[in-house]
């Protein structure tokens, strides 16, 4: 294969990579069509070996997983459907399926699938490490904003006393200016009469 063939294949075989249970993981049907035999030929082999495939290198499918997958479109209903749950194989597991199958196809397709499941664990890796320095940046950026801010706070405090100088204290009363006689009111007054208007 040319290396431009080698990428295809790659892109080909990483969309085919699934997650399920925290694990990376290809379908049965997927990986014996990558492999050039069938599922049940597959199925077969894995099952005359089983001593070779413990639960971290295949697993089958729940119910509830195979009908998430089937309702994603992860995998096509097709005609008849399955009579048994799809099993999945890590990437141990599918190198260790390529050995049982011992076909020239099988061998040199398991390399490209080793590949695959290499490249999306640096890109995991990769997606990881950048969400660390995102998360460290972040709380850089946030000390530094707490530093900034209680400056502005203060500046601002500064130019309000500036803009708005201290009230003044209250005015004392005036003092009359001249000469004042404080006499009590007169004990008479004027007196209305009827008829006449004051």
């Amino acid at each position: 294969m040319s290396n431009r063939d080698a990428v295809v294949s790659l892109d080909r075989i990483e969309s085919l990579i699934l997650s399920i249970r925290g694990r990376r993981v290809i379908l049965d049907s997927d990986l014996a069509r990558l492999y050039g035999v069938t599922t049940a030929r597959l199925n077969e082999q894995v099952k005359r070996n089983s001593n070779r495939f413990p639960t971290d290198f295949m697993f089958p499918l729940s119910r509830q997983e195979f009908a998430a997958l089937i309702s994603q479109n992860a995998t096509s209903k097709g005609r008849g459907g399955r009579r048994k749950l799809p099993n999945v194989f890590t990437e141990h597991g599918a190198l260790m399926a390529a050995n049982v199958l011992n076909s020239p196809r099988a061998v040199q397709m398991s390399v490209f699938v080793v590949r695959a499941f290499i490249r999306m664990r640096a890109a995991l890796a990769d997606t990881r490490e950048l969400a660390r320095k995102l998360a460290d940046l972040e709380r850089d950026l946030k000390a530094r904003l707490d530093v900034h801010e209680s400056a502005i706070v203060g500046i601002l405090q500064r130019v309000m006393e500036v803009l708005a100088p201290p009230a003044l204290p209250a005015p004392r009363p005036r003092r009359r200016i001249g000469f004042g006689v404080e006499e009590s009111r007169p004990a008479y007054g004027r007196r209305r009469h009827k008829g006449v208007r004051a």
